[in-house]
């Protein structure tokens, strides 16, 4: 028997939607039919993955370019969409660095989009699930978070305070009938991650071709795609999880209790 998400109708907010794992996740919603409200910085970039979803599946979308980094751009977005059974958070990227190479203003930039971006919107939208007694919200988090190390400091510490608040909201939110849950993906092969790669390819050997030979440390001797970490966010959109809450999903193939990788 096939399995039935029964997500058909249903209506999500994705942030960080133009690219990777946010545009993944988009079209993952749209073939189960739920409607889509789209924002990030880039219009161009959002109208695209509209098309797409309103072309290959029919549904409604409608997009949101704002700047999610500042809470006039947070508060915008919730005033236009707060009719959502899904919000999905997913905008932000905190770059690598110890703790003298990352100034406070880069690290107050970083956590204003993805620390503080997550929790405003989650307090905004919870509030109107509350009166409505239904709701999901999927905090899209990472695995730095689990395993802090001093060269990711700014995004081990975000990602680590955003699993502490998922899991806090989370375990109190049944009682207004809502399911608060983190997935945390480990490297994914998005076109940030295979820039990198490429360039670290050609700065090694020359030939940025071999940019995959990075990858045999990780399981499967490759890393995820943004289609697996879609996978699982609209598993957990779905009734099927329906006694999910409070509890952090990590998608890395083990990475965080492999110990170290090189």
């Amino acid at each position: 028997m096939a399995l039935e998400l029964n997500l058909q109708g249903k209506t999500a907010v994705i942030t960080g939607a133009s690219e990777g794992i946010g545009r993944a996740i988009a079209y993952q919603f749209a073939k189960e039919g739920i409607n889509l409200r789209l924002s990030a910085r880039r219009r161009d970039k959002l109208e695209e993955v509209k098309e797409n979803c309103r072309k290959n599946y029919g549904v409604d979308v409608e997009v949101y370019p704002l700047d999610l980094g500042k809470s006039a751009g947070q508060m915008e977005l919730f005033r236009q969409t707060r009719d959502v059974d899904i919000l999905v958070n997913n905008a932000g990227a905190i770059p690598k660095g110890k703790i003298h190479e990352i100034d406070e203003a880069q690290w107050r930039q970083v956590w204003d989009l993805k620390v503080f971006g997550y929790i405003n919107l989650c307090r905004e939208y919870y509030g109107f699930m509350k009166d409505r007694g239904d709701g999901v919200i999927i905090n899209i988090i990472g695995n730095g978070g689990e395993k802090p190390v001093s060269d990711y400091i700014a995004g081990s510490t975000g990602n680590a305070a955003l699993m502490a608040f998922t899991r806090a909201l989370g375990g109190d939110s049944p009682n207004d009938g809502i399911r608060v849950v983190g997935l945390n993906p480990g490297p994914v092969s998005t076109e940030k991650l295979v820039s990198m790669m490429k360039k670290a390819a050609l700065d090694k050997w020359g030939d940025e071709g071999r940019y995959r030979e990075f990858y045999q440390p990780f399981a499967f001797d490759r890393v995820a795609t943004p289609e697996e970490i879609a996978a699982m966010a609209v598993f957990l959109a779905s009734p099927l999880s329906a006694y999910t809450s409070g509890t952090i999903v990590t998608v890395d193939g083990g990475m965080v209790n492999k110990g170290p990788l090189f």
